[in-house]
């Protein structure tokens, strides 16, 4: 395509053709960056001008020299490369870059004597070829289809990451003060590009809650959850920047990282006291910077991700001790949310039992099983060490053995029923089976002896017994 052809195009985006649109924008253009390497300035001037209408980020060389120099200090998504180039040509230019670095798409702009060489790129991994003369729809749409590829790319990743934990949400249920002044707080500061840190214990739902806030915030890009303590020191470093190929024994090709997945949307560190020392300077230089360095690359990547941690330590006693870098944690420490402990949020356990007891019917094609008030009686007592999700797992217990395990809380720490009381949900029948079945429990099941403490006959006590025998059996 020469000059003339150039000017064409040009007043065909005058016009109104849009070279290109995807989901990730930003100040009205698609995050996307590209590199035009072609020896015609016609052509590099005129794509870098429309392309920089809708993607926020086009650069230019007339060569596969002058590219390797700007591809050596920028990332970029993606290069539209003239197969035919003064020096090294197009085709070896792919090669080395295929060996070196694979992350970006290329598109070729070929003549048609130029069609087997072009045919030979896509089968290295070429994404399209645009034959010259080529209109500017042609290659919008070949640019698009790469954008678009990107993205699909990046949610399948994310879904893949999730799609474990599907059915194990625990929804933002509760109605008590504490959860509702919680939900009052996420709504606040979900729409800011802030750092938060989440502290509670373990099983308290800390990803609810940061899902809840990418949720809130309006953020294009996906929200990309990672657990620390579940990677190890060694491989922590690629998990989270990428990798180059042939940066450490096993990396056999290059790969994006975590941050990058997360682009334009929210990364979860969970268990975020659990990174080693050395990663956490990085990752502070990361979150300042705002870029990040691929294990065996030279080069920075601008990243547009915001960060939410959570830990199930105090992380200020964490970093007293030394054991977390102090600068971490007050970059960290912006917005701290607590999550109250399920003990804390007794008058949450009958509205959560209820949405577990439908959610588990559901996922396990089985009846919902019903619960007595002596049921929520034992759970209210107990301390719940595992939080919400030591209450799921009871649940599910329940669906799988048909019924309430009494046994289950027997021998767990509870606190003392004299302290609690009985709950005000109570009807009066459930407060009267409570009681005489301590008096049995403290007589051993003597009968005329229980009678004798109640005040009522022994007939009337075997009939009460009798008919909550009758009722259980009936349940």
């Amino acid at each position: 395509m020469g000059t003339s052809q150039a000017e064409d195009n040009s007043k065909r985006v005058a016009q109104g053709d849009n070279p290109g649109s995807a989901s990730a924008v930003k100040d009205g253009k698609t995050t996307f960056s590209i590199l035009v390497v072609d020896d015609e300035p016609g052509i590099r001037d005129f794509l870098q001008r429309s392309l920089t209408k809708t993607y926020s980020h086009v650069e230019i060389a007339s060569s596969a020299e002058e590219a390797e120099v700007l591809r050596s200090k920028i990332h970029f998504d993606l290069f539209v490369v003239d197969i035919c180039l003064p020096g090294l040509s197009g085709v070896d230019w792919l090669k080395s870059i295929v060996e070196q670095d694979w992350q970006s798409d290329v598109i070729f702009m070929t003549a048609f004597a130029d069609v087997d060489k072009a045919i030979d790129a896509l089968r290295m991994g070429a994404s399209d070829f645009v034959l010259k003369p080529f209109r500017l729809e042609q290659m919008a749409s070949s640019v698009r289809r790469c954008v678009e590829k990107r993205r699909l790319m990046r949610e399948n990743f994310v879904l893949k990451r999730r799609i474990d934990n599907l059915y194990s949400a625990e929804g933002m249920i509760g109605n008590s003060d504490l959860f509702t002044n919680l939900r009052q707080m996420i709504s606040r500061i979900a729409p800011s590009p802030s750092v938060v840190l989440i502290e509670g214990e373990t099983g308290t739902g800390k990803e609810l809650v940061a899902s809840a806030i990418h949720k809130e915030s309006g953020r294009k890009g996906p929200f990309v959850p990672v657990n620390c303590s579940a990677i190890s020191p060694e491989l922590i470093e690629s998990e989270l920047f990428g990798h180059l190929k042939g940066a450490f024994t096993g990396a056999q090709k290059a790969r994006d990282g975590l941050f990058s997945y997360a682009d334009g949307g929210t990364l979860f560190l969970d268990e975020i006291s659990e990174m080693p020392l050395m990663m956490q300077a990085k990752l502070l230089r990361a979150l300042e910077e705002k870029t990040i360095r691929p294990v065996g690359s030279e080069r920075e990547t601008p990243v547009d991700v915001r960060i939410v941690a959570a830990t199930n330590r105090n992380l200020e006693a964490e970093k007293d001790l030394g054991n977390f870098r102090a600068d971490l944690f007050y970059r960290l420490n912006v917005v701290k949310l607590s999550i109250p402990a399920l003990r804390e949020r007794r008058e949450d356990i009958m509205p959560l039992v209820q949405h577990f007891s439908h959610m588990l019917a559901a996922q396990l094609g089985m009846m919902t099983i019903p619960f007595d008030q002596q049921d929520f009686y034992e759970m209210e007592l107990y301390s719940w060490p595992g939080n919400v999700r030591e209450l799921k797992n009871l649940i599910e217990r329940c669906f799988l053995l048909g019924a309430f395990p009494k046994d289950l809380l027997a021998n767990r720490p509870s606190e003392k029923r004299d302290d609690v009381g009985y709950s005000p949900r109570w009807d009066l029948e459930a407060v009267e089976k409570d009681h005489i079945c301590k008096v049995l429990e403290l007589v051993e099941g003597n009968k005329t002896k229980a009678a004798e403490m109640l005040g009522v006959s022994r007939k009337t006590l075997t009939r009460k017994l009798q008919l909550w025998n009758e009722a259980g059996r009936a349940e």
